[in-house]
């Protein structure tokens, strides 16, 4: 399977002309009876090499991870060394000039810039552990926010290095989330002990989130058409973006509790509507799928309220099941339906309902 990367890449080479490349997207979406645009593509796999090769460079970072942790700075066996990360991190990029720069592999290069970020994060993170006294960061909530902020801060700097150097679409998301880890830690080093901390760390949670979904918009309204990369930097934005919303809004109705009472039910399916009506007009799936534990929660409470104890789960995995597979069914005429009423100049900052709508 080709990827909008690929016919992309394939035109500014010059092996296929923009007209060829327009004439082979028009005849898959008229095959699949779907825009293409609709079908929010993303490569993960090309083949089974694709398997072959990220078990592989599993199983060597980890390889390079034991051999670095070996590699003793703190006496105290408990204490990893940072010397573990650094060398994944380093392992990461050196695969990815072969495997990312040169064989555009997609499931590897995500395999190895998460590999990358992380491994960042965790030598810059136990290199300040090791070299600072116990006594100083034992219940000391400040200065450990402070030590996970300026951690989140380098990860985010090595994303961007990898960016400029590889491209991966996953790059801009790992490191917008080592941004919003950033920012949320900075903020639980002011508040310290406050006893809201718990409300006051969701509410900015969600606001960071919706900064996040924002930000995703805006590589998305770049391309509308969904012929480029920056579509595939969009998908993963909101793919981090989703439970960032979805999580803080759930939770501040009270749902995490482990009860959810009927009126919690009706809320979070109106909520869910929502999530869904937004779904359909920027035309991502990633809010439906990560409200989607919140939504079964719910309404396995509702049934099990009415009696139906034995077959709660069933009833709901049945309702939510066949509503699904209908909106898929039907996603794109039910999103032409949400999207047409719209404001033009909203709409065309939307992905397209149709590939023949000319765009600006």
């Amino acid at each position: 399977m080709y990827s909008e990367s690929d016919l992309e890449a394939a035109v500014a080479a010059g092996a296929l002309t923009p007209d060829a490349a327009a004439s082979l997207r028009s005849y898959v979406a008229e095959t699949r009876a779907a825009p293409a645009v609709d079908e929010e593509h993303f490569r993960l796999l090309t083949g089974f090499n694709d398997i072959f090769v990220s078990i592989a460079a599993v199983l060597l970072l980890v390889a390079v991870s034991w051999i670095g942790n070996s590699i003793r700075i703190n006496p105290d066996p408990a204490m990893p060394s940072p010397f573990a990360g650094l060398f994944v991190a380093a392992t990461a990029w050196g695969l990815a000039e072969f495997f990312t720069r040169k064989r555009r592999m997609a499931l590897p290069s995500i395999i190895l810039l998460l590999a990358f970020v992380g491994g960042v994060f965790a030598a810059s993170g136990l290199m300040l552990v090791n070299f600072l006294p116990e006594e100083l960061l034992n219940n000391n909530v400040t200065l450990g926010a402070l030590l996970v902020a300026g951690c989140a801060a380098i990860a985010a700097a090595g994303a961007w290095l990898h960016w400029q150097r590889f491209r991966v679409p996953i790059t801009i998301a790992a490191g917008a989330a080592a941004v919003v880890g950033l920012v949320l830690a900075l903020i639980a080093s002011v508040m310290g002990d406050t006893p809201q901390i718990e409300q006051i760390m969701l509410g900015f949670g969600l606001a960071l989130g919706i900064g996040v979904f924002l930000f995703a918009m805006w590589w998305d309204s770049s391309d509308p058409r969904r012929e480029t990369r920056r579509s595939d930097v969009a998908f993963w934005l909101h793919l981090l973006a989703a439970p960032l919303i979805v999580h803080p809004v759930f939770s501040l109705l009270g749902l995490t509790d482990g009860n959810a009472t009927v009126i919690e039910a009706i809320v979070v399916l109106l909520v869910y509507v929502v999530l869904g009506l937004t779904a359909l007009a920027i035309d991502r799936r990633a809010l439906l799928v990560s409200a989607l534990a919140y939504v079964l929660f719910a309404l396995n409470s509702v049934f099990r309220e009415y009696g139906a104890v034995e077959l709660s789960v069933a009833l709901t995995a049945l309702v939510i099941g066949s509503a699904l597979l209908l909106l898929s069914a039907f996603w794109h005429s039910v999103r032409r339906s949400v999207v047409q009423p719209l404001p033009a100049n909203l709409r065309a900052r939307l992905p397209v309902t149709d590939r023949a709508t000319v765009t600006a």
